[in-house]
């Protein structure tokens, strides 16, 4: 028997249910769980803020070893590694189904038929899709990859959401060599986002946060100045770190229509700004065009990530990502059973991910 917690509505507990551990089918994989980080969208979903088809399972931060091949699933990952029966591994959230608009335009993690860890809707005698769960089976198509045992789960759970979506928000900033970042958000995202444009050759990491911790926090992780998140006193920090100029890249991943409109506002003329961190419903902004356009700037909107950008996460983690404290993000661990401790203690520490280990 396996273990799976059903989440229902925001106002009902969440609720532990057993099920026949399922066999999988064809290009199926099952994997039993032995790591599910608790992300923020997972907090946003459970506090009622954002919406998912329910009843769900969510999670989808996993690491597991492989349990079982379906009997036509490949036996090497989206890399060609190859894989056996233990392997440790984790997955993209997103699957494209292949044969879509987007995903013949190599934007899988905005197919039109997705399926997307953590964010299906399931029922209680075979609960399947998210990582709060003793046992999970993957989608035929996911791009999954084994993991090198330097990882540990606290480091590679994570990777598969804030790490990537990090990689994919630095790939779509473009070049960063010399130039100055300004990372809103100081959260596991935008840590990781520091490290990255450091190691990406940024001349120098700047990070704004309201949390005195989180800003002491993101100077371990390479930024070189670290800000209040007030508007007024951020934009004269950042004039005063610029020669007045602004910032040459913007990355917002706070998730606020204030962070938003920051960035928009502390980009340089001819300045990058990549917006990422709002998921949930934000109040919306009034746009200025001709400031838009006297300005030059580039604005870019990034919502999940292919799969590539999950291939430089863990490249990254286990490279020059070794020289940061990334084990210090996965703060208290909790069992399955005691899954509601672990939402609650999620909410109470913003900026430091809850490990559940069925």
């Amino acid at each position: 028997m396996a273990r799976a917690v059903l989440f229902t509505d925001p106002k009902e507990s969440l609720e532990v249910v057993t099920f026949a551990t399922p066999e999988p089918a064809d290009e199926e994989l099952l994997v039993r769980v032995t790591c599910c980080t608790l992300c923020r969208s997972d907090l946003h979903t459970h506090s009622g803020r954002r919406t998912e088809p329910t009843p769900t399972v969510l999670g989808h931060e996993i690491v597991g070893r492989i349990a079982a091949f379906g009997k036509l699933a490949a036996r090497v990952d989206y890399r060609g590694t190859p894989a056996e029966i233990g392997s440790r591994i984790t997955w993209a959230v997103a699957v494209g189904c292949g044969q879509c608009f987007f995903c013949a335009n190599d934007l899988p993690q905005k197919c039109e038929h997705p399926y997307k860890y953590g964010h299906r809707r399931t029922d209680r005698t075979s609960p399947n899709g998210g990582g709060l769960a003793d046992h999970i089976v993957l989608h035929p198509r996911t791009a999954w990859f084994v993991l090198p045992d330097a990882l540990s789960d606290r480091i590679a759970a994570p990777a598969n959401c804030a790490t990537a979506t990090a990689a994919a928000v630095i790939r779509y900033a473009g070049p960063l060599a010399g130039r100055s970042v300004l990372v809103l958000g100081a959260g596991v995202l935008g840590v990781t986002a520091c490290a990255m444009a450091h190691e990406a050759g940024a001349r120098v990491v700047m990070v704004s946060d309201p949390a005195v911790g989180n800003r002491e926090r993101a100077k371990a992780f390479a930024a070189g100045m670290a800000f209040a998140a007030d508007s007024e006193e951020l934009a004269a920090s950042v004039a005063q770190a610029t020669q007045q100029h602004g910032a040459d890249v913007v990355l917002e991943l706070a998730g606020t229509a204030e962070t938003a409109r920051n960035a928009l506002a502390l980009a340089r003329t001819g300045g990058v700004v990549v917006l990422a961190g709002t998921v949930a419903p934000t109040t919306p902004l009034t746009l200025d065009p001709e400031n838009i356009v006297r300005r030059m700037l580039t604005i870019r909107g990034v919502h999940n990530y292919h799969p590539r950008d999950l291939e430089a996460a863990l490249a990254f983690l286990a490279g020059p990502g070794q020289a940061y404290p990334f084990a210090e993000l996965v703060g208290a661990e909790f069992p399955l059973e005691e899954v509601a401790a672990a939402f609650t203690h999620a909410h109470g520490h913003p900026g430091i991910r809850a490990a559940v280990i069925p």
